[in-house]
């Protein structure tokens, strides 16, 4: 039945994930006593909201634009199971926002196997990305992503190697006179984000080492796989899926080194293995077998949401 609905792009299932999306959110959100709640911050949670199901949207554009995958909605609804597998990630305005950011920037450097305006190209990705560091510092390592995507692209003209330093110093420029307008403290926070933790022993409950295992357990399955499909891709779509790739293992490393973390820190993983994980459904010709993995996977995300609030 999973399978049946979403092999197909229909507006229906946008809608139908949508509203999960928001379902979900306001559970997770609304947990206390909503009248507790301040008008301010309800505020901030519509906006946090919006966020998330612009993140969606975004992510459905990038690969439907870029032809990473076929007219189906899986990556759709991937990302939105991996959100709810991570009920945290739904409060982290940080990671919503710098997430958001990296995707822009990964739309930029998807669409650049046009070679249609390269250089601007180049410089809005750098530009997110550098932006995406305000909100979480190690997004900045996607940078090495926008280096990636010149020398698949562009690497003849040196003019591009330059373009990432010049976006750099305009983000430098504009947060660094916005903090010393609205708040001089603010470079200080930002300064202490520079911290590497390999610490892994952040897990609470039993509940976050099992999401964390049918992630973990999903996205493996899907890096595999790519490694195995990719050579069959068309040509030119095949940079585009090296750059999920390299953009899976950099969001790993962000997890990895970032301090105080949890889950929730996963997010710049969820799109490329999303992407990946599509591939490999698509790859799958016996009905049962697709529907079961998105079955199993759907499911364990929806217990796992479920019992993550109790």
């Amino acid at each position: 039945m999973i399978t049946s609905v979403f092999s197909k792009s229909r507006p229906i299932n946008y809608i139908l994930i949508t509203t999960l999306l928001v379902l979900c959110f306001l559970l997770f959100q609304f947990q206390s006593n909503f009248n507790t709640i301040s008008t301010l911050e309800i505020a901030k949670k519509i906006i946090l909201l919006l966020l998330l199901v612009g993140s969606l949207y975004i992510t459905n554009f990038i690969t439907k634009k870029n032809g990473l995958s076929k007219d189906n909605s899986y990556t759709f609804l991937l990302f939105f199971v991996f959100l709810i597998l991570f009920p945290k990630t739904l409060s982290n305005a940080a990671l919503i926002i710098s997430n958001l950011f990296v995707l822009l920037a990964l739309r930029r450097l998807i669409s650049m196997q046009s070679l249609i305006t390269p250089k601007e190209k180049i410089f809005d990705a750098s530009f997110w990305i550098f932006t995406a560091s305000l909100f979480n510092f190690w997004c900045i390592l996607f940078i090495i992503l926008v280096f990636i995507s010149i020398i698949f692209h562009v690497s003849r003209d040196y003019r591009n190697w330059t373009i990432p330093f010049i976006a750099f110093f305009s983000v430098l420029v504009i947060s660094v006179f916005s903090a010393l307008i609205y708040d001089p403290t603010l470079i200080t926070t930002y300064l202490s984000q520079i911290v590497l933790d390999f610490d892994l022993k952040y897990i609470e409950t039993i509940f976050q080492n099992i999401a964390l295992f049918i992630y973990i357990t999903t996205a493996l399955v899907a890096f595999v796989s790519m490694l195995f499909i990719l050579p069959s891709k068309l040509s030119n779509l095949q940079p585009s899926y090296r750059k999920m790739i390299f953009a899976f293992i950099i969001g790993l490393i962000i997890f990895f080194i970032s301090p105080k973390k949890d889950n929730s820190f996963l997010i710049y993983t969820f799109v490329p293995v999303s992407i990946m994980l599509t591939n490999y459904l698509e790859t799958i010709n016996k009905y049962w077998i697709k529907e079961s993995i998105l079955a199993i996977i759907l499911t364990a995300s929806i217990i796992t949401f479920v019992l993550q609030l109790l």
